[in-house]
């Protein structure tokens, strides 16, 4: 028996409702992968820990138990409704409450406010499978209501029409205007990451309806010039990069995007398009090194000659270079490092001459 199942198995044993519920229900109905499996309870977060001997109290407050089985970690979180919302983003306190429902109406689009037995059956008070059928994010409830609470969800909203080719319901595109202010409060890391998942969607320029939408004022972006970014592959930096490309305002570090891919993605953005030749991206790759190189060439559909040349074997930087300062003892400091890159210049547009006896006599 898979996991997921046990766990409502044990919970249904011990004599407390449960189901699977939110996004593994959704996608599950949908034929998609189901990556994570979020179960709800009316078990208390205490009696949640009785039922399993390995758990971690990740959420307690708010009602979230992890439990641990064979290697595997789920969500278990006791049927709750929630308090005031006071910073645009989290209830000020959550209430546990004794019946699913009561837990289905806090949540914040009808394809996410469906739960499953484990027999199958999908409980779905707010026409959920209804507005999978047709393709459509539309907000539980009052669109206005759901995101004055959390501002977060108009982001969620683009994010889950690009990730799954749906369209939104015009009175929660109506809502998304007229609430857009309140994203202002977001955390760059909350907006960084649904930018994130939007761009590495099959509709990645949905990154761009957030900034006509206003929904990127916390990380200081307010336009974003037309783009293709769909016909760039999947890759995470390449992606990034070709949003740069189409806003240059952004900044990697304001966005607190991890050091490597800001860099990189930021860099590329900025140098692609500036290589006409093979001899050009050759000097790029000595210069940027070929982690760029290759984002660059993402860009630009250079990728076969960049994955050429750094499979070629040819000397791209100092290190390959068939000479060093060593060999050189009749020059000190600044002249070495000059002297090398020289020679390094040659090399790169005559290959054939990294050979020690003749970089010795250039």
């Amino acid at each position: 028996m898979a996991q997921e199942r046990a766990v409502l198995n044990q919970l249904q044993a011990a004599g407390y409702e449960a189901y699977f519920v939110g996004g593994c229900v959704r996608d599950g109905l949908l034929g998609r992968p189901v990556h994570d499996w979020d179960i709800t309870t009316s078990a208390l977060p205490e009696q949640v820990m009785k039922v399993f001997p390995k758990c971690v109290p990740t959420g307690e407050k708010h009602g979230t138990v992890t439990v641990l089985m064979e290697g595997e970690s789920f969500e278990v979180t006791t049927f709750r409704s929630d308090g005031v919302y006071l910073d645009s983003r989290h209830p000020e306190r959550v209430t546990f409450v004794p019946n699913l429902r009561e837990d289905l109406q806090r949540r914040d689009f009808t394809i996410n406010a469906m739960a499953m037995d484990l027999a199958g059956n999908v409980i779905d008070p707010f026409g959920g499978r209804a507005d999978l059928e047709r393709r459509v994010i539309r907000c539980v409830g009052d669109p206005e209501t759901r995101f004055r609470e959390d501002a977060l969800r108009m982001l969620r909203a683009i994010r889950f029409s690009a990730q799954l080719g749906f369209s939104i319901a015009p009175e929660t595109l109506a809502a998304i205007k007229t609430c857009a202010a309140n994203c202002r409060h977001l955390s760059a890391e909350r907006v960084r990451d649904e930018m994130g998942k939007t761009l590495l969607s099959d509709r990645p320029d949905a990154a761009a309806q957030m900034a006509d939408l206003h929904l990127l004022s916390a990380v200081g972006i307010q336009r974003v010039k037309p783009c293709e970014l769909a016909s760039l592959p999947k890759d995470r930096a390449v992606r990034w990069a070709g949003f740069f490309r189409a806003c240059p305002e952004a900044n990697w570090q304001t966005l607190r995007l991890d050091k490597k891919t800001g860099e990189i993605a930021s860099r590329a953005a900025q140098i692609a398009f500036t290589c006409k030749t093979r001899l050009d991206w050759k000097k790029l790759i000595s210069r940027e090194g070929g982690d760029t190189a290759r984002c660059a060439a993402a860009l630009t559909g250079d990728t076969e000659t960049v994955s050429e040349i750094l499979s070629s074997g040819e000397c791209l930087n100092l290190a390959q270079l068939a000479v060093s300062g060593k060999d050189f003892p009749e020059l000190s400091g600044k002249a070495v490092g000059e002297r090398l890159a020289r020679l390094l210049d040659h090399v790169l547009e005559h290959p054939e001459d990294n050979k020690k006896e003749i970089l010795l006599k250039q």
